[in-house]
Order: structure tokens, then C-alpha cells, then sequence
């Protein structure tokens, strides 16, 4: 597996991230471990999590599996803040508080005494931007925290985060982690290029849009039983969310694909991921290691001049406005 920068900064990870949310719901701890090995082995160094996933036990599960190994300072351990830990009123948000409170929380939990990249999980409009800077700096001054980033901000959010810590000398965001997929590019509309302006690594989420991008869901046909479908509390990978001519469209040309490639639909739509400008490595969910081992089946080759072009047409949806007026007249550097 190859290693990219993680944006501007001089830290090292690889083009795929394994992101642990399954680990407490679709993956025992046996299992879990049993996926951090092979992903290691494979050349992966990166790894997420987040404080909230499973009520803890993805970071519960991910900690017991470094306690017991010997290389945790070759690897970037990643976790995030900001949903609600507790039913206090206080255990949420990205107040100063609940930051100090969760960050300590989720080392014993991961059983180190540091994380690589503290991520804050969404944009708090309740809190001034300064007190959640301000917190992220002193973790990393105490170094219980090597570097931050954000997840889930608006393109005016991140930018106003960034001048922030510019001029009131804060640490600064070294990533975001926004949702980017064949079926959700509304991304590059301005995360993508402001990330790239500013030196900021794109660690993309659901890449295979909750499981639609693997090739089980097909027109006219019912969800195969074992689908993330039926669980009502995935809100986010609901037909009513997922299922529209976009989505069967971008199916059936990853189908077509997949044909012609001996590559699933799944390591086709990540491929395609890993290809797009800007982006430093998918963080990639497997409830199994045979789901794991097709994930890590993405990397090492490359898809065609061609076949991006037909991913892209498959995938591209209108410009609303302003962004179809500013492509329509801008000027462009040849």
C-alpha cells in the first residue's frame, strides 16, 4: 500500500484509512482484531475512530488490540468529538469542557496516552469557534494530541476555522473528513479545492455510500436481508436517502466495469476515490476480513483515462447556482 502526506504536514499515512465504526455492532472484538492485523499487515498505518461509536466500544475494541501491540508509534490513531457522550447537558458540543472531559475518556478507552489526530465529529453553531480552538492547542501543547482536524463543516465554516487560527496563533486543522463518494460529489464543489488551497488532507467518508457502491443493491430487486437497509437506526444509507436514478445509474456502469476489470463495483467506486485530486486516503468500514480484504483490493492498479470519464458522466449531476454560472464564465488555467 502506498503512503501519502497528510495534507501540508510532514506526517505519513496510508491511502487507505480503516475506519472502526462497525467494531460493537457489525464486527465482535475477535473480529475486530483479526481486520487491524490484516489491514496492518497490507501495509495500512492509519486508523479511525470516534468517541461515540457503539456507546465507546469501537475505541474499546481498538484499544485493547494496542495494548497488546508492539508497534502503536508506527501507526496514526484517529478519534473524534462533538456528539453526545452522556445525557448531562454538557456531554456534547465542542465546548472547552466537553472536549477536556472526552479527549480523556477516549485514551483509556484506547489505551494510549496519545492520539495521532483529533477530529472534531461536526460544526458546533453553539459555541464560538475561538473556546474549540483554543481547547484543540492546549491538547496538543499537553501532547495528549499530535494533530487536529474537522469533519462535517460547511466550506465557510473550515475557512473562517482556518483564519482563526491564523491570526490568534491556534493550532491549526491538518484534514478534513467529509463524506465523498461516486453518489455524493457535492464536495468538490468548494471542500475540495479549498482543502487543496490550503494544504489540508481529504479523508473521505462512506466512499462506498453505506454499502450501495458494492453491487448487492440492483434496480427493480429487493435488499439482500443481511443489508444496512433494514437497520432503521442507519438513517443516512435508507433507500429514501441512497436509492434515485443517480444511484442505479452510477450502479450499472460499475457493473459494467466490474466486467470488463475482474474488479468488484466496490474496488472500482473506491479506485475511482483514490484517483480524484486531493484526496489523501478513503476511510474504508468492513464488518468481515473477507469485506476488508475487497477493500484493500482497490489499491495497486489503476482505472483508465476512459473509465473515469465514464464514472464521472454516470455520477455528475446539475450545478445549482452559483456554481453553474462561475464554470460557465471563469476563466481556467490552461
Amino acid at each position: 500500500m502506498e503512503h501519502r502526506f497528510l495534507g501540508k504536514s510532514g506526517l505519513k499515512v496510508s491511502e487507505l484509512d480503516l475506519g472502526t465504526q462497525t467494531f460493537g455492532w457489525g464486527a465482535d472484538e475477535k473480529t475486530a482484531h483479526a481486520m487491524l492485523d490484516r489491514f496492518v499487515e497490507a501495509g495500512g498505518n492509519i486508523i479511525d475512530s470516534a468517541n461515540i461509536y457503539n456507546q465507546g466500544q469501537s475505541e474499546q475494541y481498538l484499544g485493547s488490540w494496542l495494548k497488546n501491540s508492539s508497534i502503536r508509534d508506527q501507526l496514526i490513531i484517529c478519534t473524534k468529538v462533538f456528539f453526545p457522550s452522556g445525557e448531562g447537558p454538557n456531554d456534547t458540543g465542542l465546548t472547552r469542557k466537553h472536549i477536556f472531559n472526552e479527549i480523556e475518556r477516549s485514551l483509556r478507552r484506547l489505551n494510549t496516552d496519545y492520539v495521532d489526530l483529533y477530529q472534531l465529529h461536526c460544526f458546533d453553531s453553539s459555541t464560538p469557534l475561538e473556546e474549540t480552538l483554543s481547547a484543540l492547542s492546549a491538547l496538543v501543547d499537553s501532547g495528549k494530541v499530535r494533530y487536529i482536524g474537522a469533519s462535517n463543516f460547511t466550506p465557510s465554516q473550515l475557512e473562517k476555522a482556518l483564519m482563526i487560527s491564523k491570526m490568534q496563533g491556534f493550532q491549526s486543522f491538518v484534514s478534513l473528513q467529509p463524506e465523498y463518494s461516486l453518489i455524493v460529489r457535492s464536495t468538490e464543489w468548494e471542500l475540495l479545492p479549498l482543502c487543496s488551497e490550503e494544504g489540508l488532507g481529504l479523508l473521505p467518508w462512506s466512499p462506498l455510500a453505506g454499502g450501495w457502491l458494492t453491487g448487492k443493491y440492483r434496480r427493480h430487486q429487493p435488499p439482500p436481508p443481511d443489508s444496512r437497509v433494514y437497520r432503521k437506526d442507519r438513517w443516512d444509507d435508507q433507500p429514501e436517502q441512497r436509492a434515485s436514478e443517480l444511484t442505479w445509474r452510477v450502479i450499472d456502469t460499475l457493473l459494467e466495469l466490474s466486467g470488463r476489470y475482474c474488479k468488484t463495483p466496490a474496488q472500482i467506486a473506491l479506485n475511482w476515490l483514490l484517483r480524484q485530486p486531493g484526496v489523501t486516503c478513503p476511510v474504508i468500514g468492513a464488518r468481515t476480513i473477507e469485506q476488508l480484504e475487497e477493500n484493500l483490493g482497490s489499491t495497486g492498479w489503476e482505472l483508465e483515462e476512459e473509465e473515469l470519464r465514464k464514472l464521472n458522466e454516470a455520477s455528475a449531476i446539475q450545478l445549482p447556482y452559483p456554481y453553474s454560472f462561475v464554470q460557465r464564465y471563469t476563466r481556467k488555467r490552461k
